[in-house]
């Protein structure tokens, strides 16, 4: 029997309203600057899930899906799809009419190539959002049948954009996917194409005159501005000059300031579906901190209440497990021991006096490096308070901070690094976000955001796959708690806070907000007023 799943005259009604689409040419034109903090590496988001990367990219790549703020699926590539009854089936009906920038037409062999031999073999999630896929049949150019080896559920909230973006078989297959011309000139199916990449200084896109929307695009060119310094892009947006500014690109400390003026709002929307994880890598193979009990003694130190309150002006939720407490509405969160709101400097150096590390005369037990992501004003921040913390327990502290391309090969090309300050976003579900981070099979050296600290664990990595494949709800809470018992005792990564990121923006512009991906969504539907 197939269990069918259609999207109704309703939810396609709600992908119109989605993107404040409406049939009048008073919406059309003109021009939209945003910022994009700091410069992305490349614009190849099948390689990369850097933030910068998916400021721009999903609007020039679409993915099967889009998701609004109450998760439900919008259509995108895909116009519906059906799932057997034993979920290892699904078929996926195709978009028809959809040309890539480049005017060859948009296919099945375009999503059979890019989940087989792009998002499962390079993307930093691919592999575990498409593990149970095994083969992709493409009977027709409009029909994409998935072949799973087991029931996969959290692999329907990946296809957006963002998360796995349909790439063009026509320009990747049999190149470098990593070094392949697309990364930097790329071409999608989206509502805007890449026109221009004035390096140090913006990525100009420009509306999609063949788009495949009966409504939208609106805006004739979106602008995406890189500004390094902190006070300028405030004053930028203060100004007009800029239109929208997504995590956090306007520190904070401004964004309270300006969220009381009229032309000017702020909102913590968008983000309903990353889940942003604030976090310590560790790295476990050398250096100073391969031992957990250290690491255990770094996380019972931290005052994670201070900086949410101070660095990141109350934005936040302290991290009590290597699970974000958004899980606990699906059973998974269980609350777990060296994760104090507020610190314990006393317990720390308790601990680390039991593991057999004393000061010296300076009151000194270790040094070390920590790295800070060079995301901006907020992270220099959290790393001087990390400095002044362990400076507390005996660890002196150097800090780092370097450009995105450098910071990228250090951590995740080199292994160059002792402790990283960086963030990760847990998804939907923890084997889209969260696996990434511990699984032996996610040590894959030169791929961002995933296993850093090459932390390997055989028992660890048992449940991790029981996880994926469990369907009971009460055991598969059950393997979840023991894996979040595991490592709040190895602590190869320790969680800081669950992040509440601000998007500042001018109120002349119009639907941008209607998606669960926020600023890494296509802007088809906004709109100059």
């Amino acid at each position: 029997m197939n269990l069918t799943k259609t999207f109704s005259a309703a939810i396609l009604a709600a992908s119109v309203s989605l993107g404040g689409f409406a049939a009048n040419a008073e919406k059309a034109g003109g021009s939209m600057v945003f910022l994009v903090q700091p410069e992305p590496p490349s614009l190849a988001g099948y390689v990369t899930t850097s933030g910068p990367v998916g400021l721009v990219s999903p609007k020039i790549y679409e993915g099967l899906f889009d998701y609004d703020n109450d998760g439900n699926i919008i259509p995108v590539l895909a116009e519906s799809y059906s799932m057997s009854a034993d979920g290892k089936t699904v078929t996926f009906k195709l978009r028809k009419g959809v040309k890539w920038h480049d005017g060859e037409d948009f296919t099945s062999e375009d999503v059979q190539f890019t989940i087989m031999d792009v998002l499962k073999k390079v993307h930093p999630r691919g592999p575990n959002s498409f593990k149970e896929v095994s083969s992709i049949d493409t009977p027709d150019d409009y029909t994409a049948i998935f072949n799973l080896d087991n029931p996969a559920p959290y692999m329907m909230r990946a296809f957006t954009g963002y998360e796995s973006p349909i790439v063009p078989k026509h320009h990747l297959e049999g190149k470098d996917l990593k070094s392949a011309p697309l990364g930097n000139n790329p071409i999608g199916t989206g509502p805007f194409k890449f026109n221009e990449w004035k390096k140090g200084q913006y990525i100009r896109l420009d509306k999609n005159e063949n788009y495949w929307g009966d409504d939208g695009p609106y805006i004739d060119r979106i602008v995406g501005r890189f500004v390094p310094d902190a006070s300028t892009r405030t004053a930028a947006m203060e100004k007009g000059e800029v239109l929208y500014a997504a995590y956090n690109a306007v520190p904070n400390i401004d964004a309270v300031r300006l969220k009381d003026r009229d032309d000017i709002g702020v909102t913590t929307d968008g983000y309903s579906m990353i889940n942003p994880m604030a976090l310590l890598e560790f790295n476990t193979k050398e250096g100073p901190f391969v031992d957990a009990a250290v690491r255990r003694a770094i996380s019972t130190a931290i005052n994670r209440r201070f900086m949410i309150d101070t660095i990141f002006f109350g934005y936040g939720k302290p991290a009590t497990s290597a699970l974000s407490s958004n899980f606990k509405a699906t059973g998974l969160h269980a609350e777990m021991p060296n994760y104090p709101e507020n610190g314990d400097i006393a317990a720390a150096n308790k601990m680390l006096d039991d593991a057999g590390y004393s000061k010296d005369g300076a009151g000194i037990r270790m040094k070390g490096v920590l790295d800070l992501i060079p995301y901006g004003e907020d992270w220099r921040r959290g790393g001087e308070y990390l400095k002044q913390v362990l400076g507390d327990i005996g660890i002196e502290v150097e800090l780092r901070y370097e450009d995105v391309p450098t910071w990228l090969k250090r951590i995740y090309h080199n292994y160059d690094f002792q402790m990283n300050l960086n963030y990760f976003y847990q998804l939907a579900d923890p084997v889209l976000g969260v696996h990434r981070h511990y699984g032996t099979n996610m040590i894959r050296k030169g791929t961002h955001f995933v296993n850093s600290s090459r932390y390997s664990n055989a028992k660890l990595d048992d449940l991790l796959r029981a996880g994926m494949t469990q369907p009971d709800e009460i055991k598969r809470a059950a393997i979840y708690k023991e894996i979040q018992t595991i490592l709040a005792a190895d602590m190869p990564v320790v969680n800081l806070f669950e992040l509440e990121f601000l998007t500042v923006y001018n109120t002349k512009l119009k639907g941008a907000y209607g998606s669960a991906m926020g600023a890494y969504s296509s802007f088809s539907g906004a709109w100059l007023d």
